[in-house]
C-alpha cells in the first residue's frame, strides 16, 4: 500500500484537501484523514488530479530515433503529468497493416513508463488513395486512425476510410491541409508573413477540407475527430456539424491558444508548427470554442524535432514543437490563474473529455474510490521558468523556453507507482 497525504483534489465544483490511500493499483480510499505505517508521500498541499490525458502525439520510434523514442517521449510525458497518450503513426515503418500495428503496440509497451495507445495509418504510407486494412488494425490493438503530418487529398479515399473506421468503431482523427492551398508556404498567410517575407498558408487549407469531410461524417456516421484546429471558420463549422447531429469531437493545441502569429518577430523555427499560428482573431475562437465546448479537448501535438533541425530558417526546418512537458503548466498560467477558464474545465479538457471521447476505459477520470491510480501531482503555488535542461524530451525545440509559469509537476504515479518525481 501507498499513502498519498494531504493533496488537494476536484470534489464538488471546488479544492478540498484528502489523503489517498492505494493498493494493488487502484485507488482503494478517499478520506481528511488516513493513517499507514510505510510508504507515505507528503503532497504538502499540492493538487491531485487523474493523470492528463494526450490523444496526439509523436514518439518518434521506429526510424527517427534521433528526434525521441518510446522511453524518451514517455518520461517527457510522465514529467508533463500525462499517464496515457495515443501516439501518431508518421513513422518508419509506417504501422499500416495489422502486422505492423501489432508490432508497435509492443514496442510501446515495452519501453514506455506510461499507458501508450496506438494509432494506426490510414493509408500505405500516409500518402496512398488507398485505405488501409482498418478492421484488422483495430483488433490488432489500433485506439483510432490518421495520416498525421499528411492530408487526405482526395473526397473518396477519405470517404472508404471513414466507412471502414465506422465498421472498427474507432475514431478517425484528420490533419486538414489541402495541398493545393498550401503554396510551399511556412507561416500563416497574412502580415506577418509578408513583414518576414515568408510564404504564406491560407486557413482556407484547413477549413475547405474540414467542410468536406464534415459532410461525408455526417453520411457514414463515423466519430470524425478534427487534430488540432486553428482556425474561426474551422471552429464555426465543427459548431454548426455538432448543432446538426454529426460525430465530431475537437482538439486544440497550447501554442494555438496562448499564440498568434503576431508573436513571431524575426526567422526563428521555434515558431514554426503545423498548422501554423494563425491570427488574434483566430486565437481567441479557438479559447471560445475551448470554453463552449464546440472544441472537446486539449492535444500537444508534441512533436520534437534535432536541435540542428530547428536551428534552421523557417523556410527549411521541420513544422513542430515539443510541448507534453509544458502544456498543462502553461494553460494553467495564462488561462486558469487569468481567470479565463476554472480548474475544472482545464481539466475535464485534459482529462475527461479525450477519455471519454476514444473510448480510454482503463484510464482514470477523477481521483476517487474504485479509480487506478493514474495520478498527477502539480504544484500551483510556486512559479519556475522553463527551461530545457528539465526536459526529458530529446526535443528542445519549444517557444515557451524561459517563460515563467505556475503548475510544476511534483510526481506522476502509473498503475499506483510513481514514475516521475
Amino acid at each position: 500500500m501507498q499513502l498519498i497525504k494531504n493533496v488537494k483534489i476536484l470534489k464538488n465544483h471546488e479544492l478540498v484537501t484528502r489523503d489517498v490511500l492505494i493498493d494493488n493499483k487502484m485507488i482503494v480510499q478517499v478520506a481528511e484523514n488516513i493513517e499507514l505505517s510505510g510508504d507515505v508521500f507528503d503532497a504538502k498541499g499540492a493538487f491531485l488530479s487523474a493523470g492528463l490525458v494526450d490523444v496526439h502525439v509523436h514518439f518518434r520510434e521506429p526510424g527517427f530515433d534521433y528526434k525521441e523514442t518510446i522511453a524518451s517521449g514517455s518520461k517527457a510525458a510522465a514529467n508533463g503529468g500525462f499517464t496515457t497518450v495515443i501516439a501518431m503513426p508518421n513513422l518508419n515503418p509506417v504501422p499500416d497493416t495489422p502486422e505492423r500495428v501489432s508490432e508497435q503496440v509492443a514496442l510501446n509497451k515495452r519501453h514506455g513508463v506510461i499507458h501508450i495507445e496506438q494509432y494506426g495509418a490510414v493509408s500505405p504510407d500516409l500518402v496512398s488513395h488507398q485505405v488501409s486494412d482498418m478492421v484488422g488494425m483495430a483488433s490488432a490493438g489500433a485506439a483510432a486512425f490518421s495520416n498525421d503530418g499528411k492530408g487526405v487529398q482526395t473526397a473518396d479515399t477519405m470517404l472508404q476510410a471513414m466507412l471502414l473506421a465506422a465498421r472498427a468503431d474507432r475514431p478517425l482523427a484528420a490533419h486538414l491541409e489541402d495541398e493545393s492551398l498550401l503554396h510551399k508556404g511556412v507561416i500563416n498567410a497574412g502580415d506577418q508573413a509578408d513583414k518576414l517575407e515568408l510564404p504564406g498558408i491560407t486557413g482556407l487549407a484547413e477549413s475547405s477540407q474540414l467542410a468536406r469531410d464534415l459532410v461525408l461524417a455526417k453520411a457514414t456516421g463515423v466519430h470524425y475527430h478534427v487534430a488540432h484546429i486553428s482556425t474561426k471558420t474551422s471552429v464555426a463549422l465543427v459548431r454548426m456539424a455538432k448543432l446538426e447531429g454529426v460525430h465530431v469531437t475537437a482538439e486544440v493545441s497550447p501554442h494555438h491558444l496562448l499564440l498568434s502569429d503576431t508573436d513571431i518577430h524575426e526567422d526563428n523555427a521555434q515558431f514554426k508548427m503545423n498548422p501554423p499560428l494563425r491570427g488574434q482573431v483566430d486565437r481567441q475562437a479557438l479559447i471560445a470554442g475551448l470554453l463552449d465546448g464546440t472544441i472537446d479537448m486539449i492535444a500537444t501535438d508534441h512533436a520534437p524535432h534535432g536541435t540542428l533541425e530547428k536551428a534552421q530558417s523557417f523556410k527549411t526546418a521541420p513544422f513542430g514543437i515539443t510541448g507534453i512537458e509544458t502544456s498543462f503548466q502553461l494553460l494553467y498560467t495564462h488561462l486558469v490563474r487569468s481567470g479565463v477558464m476554472t480548474l475544472e474545465t482545464l481539466i475535464q479538457r485534459m482529462v475527461v473529455s479525450p477519455v471519454q471521447a476514444f473510448k480510454l476505459k482503463a484510464a482514470p477520470t477523477s481521483v476517487q474510490v474504485g479509480e487506478t491510480a493514474d495520478l498527477a501531482l502539480f504544484d500551483l503555488e510556486n512559479s519556475y521558468q522553463i527551461e530545457t535542461s528539465d526536459f526529458q524530451s530529446k526535443g528542445k525545440n519549444s517557444p515557451f523556453v524561459g517563460w515563467n509559469v505556475y503548475g510544476k509537476t511534483i510526481a506522476t504515479w502509473v498503475d499506483g507507482q510513481i514514475v516521475t518525481q
